[in-house]
């Protein structure tokens, strides 16, 4: 096809099949079609979330969820992307699924009634030594993301697309941050966001210097 290959993935196993706990029979037997790099080809989902545990970075992620919110799912994505420690929900247990695009599956994705809940539990995170909240929005006296120093344990808060973060987070936040902007529309998408305030933990912590990280 002129835009890529008809299948995604990898069909069965050829040949005999590699030994150890991590392999799924029934993917070596009719193929893998996920879309995971080619370290987990073939793996058993359990495996694969514990693989990614031994590697996971600093950072949880989080966002409320009060619309059922499509951007939800997409800022999941970046997280798995990333690796992010923890996912949360905040609002409502059920979320629009659809931009995840299964990616949840990877991650450990936590639900939380009230953002009070969730500072609650960032708090008491890493024995007691807590998890950063920070608030993502351009809100009137945001500091600016782009010059400050992000710390290693940090959760970013994100609000619904268009209200964005509710009076009741910004309450709970440590501080609120804001992403520099030149063009006419006030802000931008919520999942635009997310990944941007991901990516400024990855240059300022993550272990750059393996090249598999860079993907073809």
């Amino acid at each position: 096809m002129p835009h890529g290959p008809a299948e995604v993935g990898v069909g069965p196993w050829p040949g005999e099949w590699p030994t150890g706990e991590q392999y799924d029979e029934q993917l070596l037997a009719e193929g893998d079609r996920r879309n995971v790099v080619d370290r987990y080809r073939y793996w058993r989902l359990e495996a694969i979330v514990a693989d990614l545990d031994t590697r996971r970075h600093g950072f949880h992620v989080a966002i409320e969820n009060w619309q059922h919110d499509f951007n939800i799912g997409t800022i999941v994505r970046s997280a798995n992307a990333f690796l992010a420690a923890e996912v949360h929900i905040v609002g409502n247990r059920r979320w629009n699924r659809r931009g995840a695009m299964v990616t949840d599956r990877y991650q450990h994705v936590r639900h939380h009634p009230t953002v009070a809940d969730l500072a609650s539990y960032l708090t008491s995170c890493h024995d007691g030594a807590g998890v950063a909240l920070w608030g993502v929005d351009n809100l009137p006296g945001s500091l600016h993301l782009e010059t400050t120093e992000v710390p290693e344990r940090v959760c970013f808060l994100f609000g619904q697309e268009g209200p964005g973060l509710s009076e009741a987070a910004r309450e709970a936040c440590d501080a609120t941050f804001s992403i520099a902007q030149f063009g006419s529309t006030r802000s931008i998408n919520a999942s635009a966001a997310g990944a941007i305030a991901m990516h400024a933990w990855i240059r300022r912590h993550a272990d750059l210097g393996d090249g598999s990280a860079w993907r073809g």
